[in-house]
Parts: structure tokens; sequence; C-alpha cells
């Protein structure tokens, strides 16, 4: 299948679109929690220093913009299109508008994920299994999402896992409450056919548990235990069979049927005692889990990859195991650091991962796939989504704007961020170092899409240079200025003077368009921090 095996650079909201419906076997997803919390600790690893603004795709700071207004607006027509009931849709129709007023940043977190959880539900086999990873900031709002969707019916399990393996030290406690060190997995199988091999995931047996098999045989250890059902249970006529001349002394008939039970005994496995049946249970690879998982300690050493929320591989071999079959298809539709991919491809798994960060796609390409898993590019593996062309660049521009001037940014080695000025919009910032200041220093950039592009592009930017934190501006249009429009934008640019490193004049106003950056051009800088060329090999045509 050529849709599988792929890294794909995007919102998994419109990727998603390009996968069969019923294809996948399992979803795992990580989304970013509602924690207030800004993740910026990767591109502080790739840049060396830590950035002083705030990295959107990094960022799980909610905010109630009027597209997130505008979607949650249309929610309950997605939800019915979704196959959702309408006392459900009214149910929701309720609480959006009661968290509108008291936890706005919570709704725009939930209604993110709804649309999401909207798409992606259609291409789930009957078959297959999701697991949602959350914190206990929003594991109590996700679950009736996910009743609703997948139906409470097929809910699984909530398991509880331990993140940390040692105790806080000093100053880590927190003065007014418990230190959280678990992680809630709700887990749900799309119909009661969903796949889950027990077997797979057994747990060894400790000291403890195995004083239980304090008999033996030829065979080998073992402990008694009766063959008849419980009462209470009500009858069961197909177990209620005669066997060594002995009847069930319960209506609920015996434990198993009858060709199981012939096996058993074949086995050596049942014996007649005091004229009762009991069945001699063995020690098997290992005992059942439950739902408490303490045994696998986060993301560390050569594995970590500096994510601050990553999971360990361990942790995402489990569940493949439990949930899947070799050959079936995961998806995870925000895959950071790709744990997902790696350990799906080591248990021979085919997979799909999607991330909206092009700084994500780079590691996971070069460092998951290529180093650990061995994997080489654009024949076990590719990328899809970077446009190659400036007819890729409109058709992402045409598709969706925003993920548009995010790879715009990226593609410059910038870093995409949510903050607004007051004079405009910035949609990134491209930093670099100067050996006399301490602090990184950074490049404004603006994103123009549009076919037309007037003067007033600039004297915005040329707001936003004068008023913020920033020594030059970068404007990034999609087509080639016409030769009087570019000599008017190149005087206008020029007013701004030039940025003196070393006696090497840096001009503090640029221009670039999508064509130029597509042939390799950059911004004419200083020492750009983070550079981080990605292999061409590694992009789709």
């Amino acid at each position: 299948m050529t849709w599988v095996n792929k890294l794909y650079y995007g919102d998994c909201l419109t990727v998603m679109e390009s996968i069969p419906q019923r294809s996948l076997d399992l979803v795992y997803m990580d989304p970013p929690f509602n924690s207030n919390r800004n993740y910026n600790a990767i591109y502080k690893d790739e840049v060396g220093r830590p950035l002083p603004d705030m990295i959107e795709a990094f960022c799980d700071t909610w905010e109630l913009t009027e597209e997130r207004e505008r979607v949650i607006r249309h929610m309950p027509i997605l939800m019915r299109e979704g196959g959702i009931d309408d006392a459900t849709v009214q149910f929701w129709r309720m609480w959006m508008n009661a968290l509108r007023n008291t936890q706005p940043r919570l709704l725009a977190y939930l209604s993110y994920m709804i649309e999401r959880l909207l798409r992606l539900y259609p291409l789930m086999k009957p078959t297959s299994n999701l697991f949602y990873h959350c914190d206990s900031t929003a594991s109590h709002y996700i679950k009736p999402l996910l009743d609703s969707l997948m139906g409470h019916d097929n809910f699984r399990n909530e398991i509880i896992w331990k993140r940390t393996m040692r105790g806080h030290k000093g100053n880590q406690f927190s003065p007014r409450k418990f230190n959280t060190d678990t992680d809630t997995i709700l887990w749900y199988g799309k119909t009661d056919k969903a796949y889950f091999n027990m077997d797979a995931v057994l747990q060894p047996y400790d000291d403890e548990d195995l004083k239980r098999f304090k008999l033996k045989d030829a065979i080998g250890p073992y402990y008694l235990d009766a063959a008849n059902r419980r009462k209470g249970a009500g009858p069961r006529p197909n177990l209620c069979y005669e066997f060594r001349g002995i009847m069930p002394p319960y209506p609920t008939g015996w434990s198993l049927k009858q060709s199981r039970m012939e096996e058993e005994d074949a086995a050596g496995n049942i014996e007649v005692k005091n004229g009762k049946l009991y069945r001699k249970i063995r020690p098997k690879a290992g005992q059942k889990r439950n739902n408490l998982w303490e045994d696998i300690p986060g993301a560390s050493g050569g594995e970590y990859m500096g994510y601050p929320t990553q999971k360990p591989r361990a942790l995402l071999e489990r569940i493949i195991k439990c949930s899947t079959k070799p050959n079936d298809v995961v998806l995870d539709p925000f895959c950071g650091c790709a744990t997902t991919l790696e350990a799906a491809e080591r248990l021979d798994r085919r997979w799909i991962g999607i991330d909206i960060a092009i700084h994500a796609i780079k590691r996971v390409a070069q460092v998951r796939l290529q180093e650990r898993c061995g994997l080489e590019p654009g024949k076990d593996f590719t990328v899809e989504g970077v446009p190659r062309t400036l007819e890729g660049a409109q058709d992402l521009w045409e598709r969706d704007s925003h993920q548009f001037q995010k790879w715009a940014v990226e593609q410059v080695e910038g870093f995409c961020t949510s903050k607004r000025s007051a004079d405009g919009g910035i949609d990134g910032r491209i930093y670099f170092e100067l050996a006399d200041l301490k602090e990184l220093q950074s490049m404004v950039v603006e994103v123009k899409g549009g076919k037309h592009v007037t003067i007033q592009a600039l004297r915005a930017l040329r707001g936003v240079l004068d008023s913020e934190d920033a020594m030059m501006a970068g404007l990034i249009t999609m087509n080639p200025l016409g030769k009087i429009q570019e000599r008017n934008f190149r005087k206008f640019m020029a007013e701004a003077g030039d940025l003196v490193v070393h006696g090497r004049p840096y001009a503090r106003m640029q221009l670039l368009s999508v064509p130029d950056i597509l042939e390799g051009n950059q911004f004419d800088m200083p020492n750009i921090a983070g550079r981080h060329e990605l292999q061409p090999s590694l992009m789709a045509v």
C-alpha cells in the first residue's frame, strides 16, 4: 500500500483526508495537553540556547480565536454528520456554552480535538483500537468526548502509567498538593470486535506469585482450581455435560466447553479429587496485567531526544503488541519525536506519522527512521506534505494557509510563533547569535501567500521592526515581484538601514519569494542558530 510508512508534515485534520476509510488497526494519540505550558525544549536543544519567544508547535496554551469560535459554532453539524445522536449533540452544545464563559481555553482545546476525532473515526476498522494519552488536567473532559464518539460500551480501560520510578527531592514537592507522577491512557475499541491479545504483554511472575504453584507432578508445578462455574451466573445448558462420570454441581455448568475440557484432560491438566473435578493451573509465560503500569520508566539516556513529553518506546511497544498483529497499520496523528513509529517499525507493523513542525520531521526522519531503524528514505519510507515546487506551495496555501505560513517560515530556518504584535502578525522568527551578546537575537518574519502584495505590507512590517525586540525583519511572498514593484520595495527596505556585524553589513529588512526559497536561497543573516539542512531525498516531490 502506497499510503503507509509515510511521515506527513501538516495538520492531521487535513492530512487524514488522504487516508482510506476503514484502513487503520490502531490509533495512538498523544496530543498536547491542556496544561498551559510552553514546550520549547526541543528548540532550545536545536539552537543551544532557550528561545525568548513562545513557539506555537510545542505550545499547548489554547485561545478562543475567531477561527476557533467558527469551528465551535459549526460543531453540532459536524457531530451529527459524524453519527452522534441529537441528545448527545445537545449536551455538547450546552457544555460548550458553559465552558465559553468559565474555561475558554479548555473549550478551545476540546473543540480542536473533537474536530480531529470526528475526521479520524471513519478511518478505523471495526477491529481497531484507539489509545488516547492525556494527563489529569483534561482526562475527565476527554472521557465523555470519547464516550460520545466511540460509544461508552466500547470503552476498555483507563490505563494509569506511572512515568517516574523514584521520588522527588527537596523543593520539587508541591506545598499545596501531592506530586503528579502518572499519566492517563484512555483505551477504546471501535466495536466489540476490537482486537486484543493479552498473551502478548503478560508480565513476569514475581516470587510471591510463584508461591501459589506449590503442587508438582511429572509435567511441572501447578495449583488446583475448581472446574465448575460459580453460583448465580445463570443456567448454561451448553456447559452442563457429563465428564469422567461427573456432572457439574451447579446449573451454570463447567467452566470450559467440552472440547476444551477434553484438550485440558489430554494435556494432564484435569484431576478428580474426592468426587470433584479440578483443573491444574500451571504457570505460563507470565500473568495477566492490570491497568496500573508501574514498570516502564520515562524516556531517558540514549533514547531521550529532548522532547519534554517524550514517551518511552517500551510503553508504545506494549500498546502495539496487545492491540495489533504484524503488518497491521498504526497511526500517530501527533507523532512529535515519533516513538510510536519506531516501536511500530521494530514490531513489523506498518505506520503513518503526522506532525505540524518541520523541526520534528527533520529529527524523526534522520534520527528515528534512518539512524535507529536503518530505513532508507525514498525506499523504505517517504516524507509527504512538504512543497517542492511553486505549484505545490500554492496548493498548500489554498488547502491550509496557516500551514503554508508555517512551512515558509521553517524553510528559512525560522520558528513559528503564536505571539501577535500591535502592528500586525508575526508569523515567525529566525534566531541568530552575536558574539558580544548573551541572548539570541532575531529577525521577525511575515509571510504573504496571496497573489497581490502591496507596499502596505512592508510598512506594517517596518512598524513591527521598530516596536518589537528584533534587529531584522523579513518578508516572504508567494510570487516574485514585478520589476517596478520590486524596485519600490527595495527602496523602502533600504531606508531601514543595515545591521553591521564585524564590519559586514546585513540589510535590516529583506525580501524573499517562494521560488527563491525553493532554489535554496535564504535571508542574509549572521550566525543562524539551529541551522539544520533537511536532506532533499527525504522530501516528497
